[in-house]
């Protein structure tokens, strides 16, 4: 069982974010790996633990701090890390991006076939939930998205999707594309022993030349969407504060019936 799993960096969410040049102000202080894609690293280690034989690659697209994302998955176990870099990615959008990753994804499955594509349902930042169907679509793989349950038979996978009005079970022939939704599993924490040997387990880094990709087709200039316009959110105003002296109970529940909110 070979599987790759796409990681993001992303900005934490409690953080002031703002914007420069129509994208969102990143720096490498203050991020993470996106919280989605653990639970794809979960699914694709339980995967291989399954199989009792495999291997497991992170893959990140981003500058030089997106490399903490690989380095959290190494931490997490999986056994190969891989991170494109190139300055001519930097704007691209949710096509762009797809573009980058199947390419990368393709140059490790021509070494060696790949079984599954593995991606968290969104990313955090961007909330588009596109990204896995553009991969699939660049691939031209079988895609099984918002799996809230995978399994792997022979050569083909099947997911389990909870709807709000029905629950569906949807097969597909390997390799495919399947994005997993926080219900697939509960992600494991990093061990102190594989904290420790991530540290030092080597991170491949590619550029867009060595992916063979035209720089002109990616970027912010190849966007299909654009940010016409950003503004610092504004502050709250007529707050109540209220310093709970043993009454704040009873402040709160008299302020909502006040609103009108209970």
């Amino acid at each position: 069982m070979r599987i790759l799993v796409t990681v993001k960096f992303v900005p934490d969410l409690q953080s002031q974010r703002s914007f420069t040049e129509g994208a969102v102000t990143r720096t490498g202080d203050d991020g993470t790996m996106n919280e989605l894609d653990e639970n794809a690293v979960e699914a694709a280690l339980q995967l291989k633990e399954a199989a009792g034989e495999g291997e497991v690659y992170a893959l990140t697209v981003g500058g030089d701090d997106a490399v903490a994302a690989v380095r959290k998955a190494l931490q997490l176990g999986v056994d190969h890390a891989v991170h494109v870099s190139d300055a001519a990615v930097a704007g691209s959008d949710v096509f762009g991006t797809a573009k980058v990753i199947a390419a990368a994804v393709e140059k490790i499955h021509e070494e060696s076939p790949l079984d599954l594509v593995i991606t968290g349902m969104a990313a955090l930042d961007g909330l588009t939930s596109m990204l896995p169907t553009a991969l699939a679509a660049e691939l031209d793989w079988s895609q099984l998205t918002l799996a809230s349950g995978l399994t792997v038979e022979g050569s083909t996978a099947t997911v389990v999707r909870h709807l709000p009005d029905a629950h569906e079970t949807v097969s597909a022939s390997l390799p495919a594309v399947v994005s997993v939704t926080d219900e697939a599993n509960k992600p494991r924490y990093p061990n102190f022993k594989l904290i420790m040997a991530a540290r030092s387990k080597p991170v491949t880094t590619w550029t867009l030349a060595d992916l063979a990709i035209d720089p002109a087709t990616v970027g912010a200039g190849a966007a299909r969407t654009v940010v016409v316009d950003a503004s610092p959110r504004p502050p709250k105003e007529d707050r109540t504060v209220v310093t709970d002296t043993g009454e704040g109970g009873v402040a709160l529940a008299d302020y909502l019936l006040g609103k009108g909110l209970a």
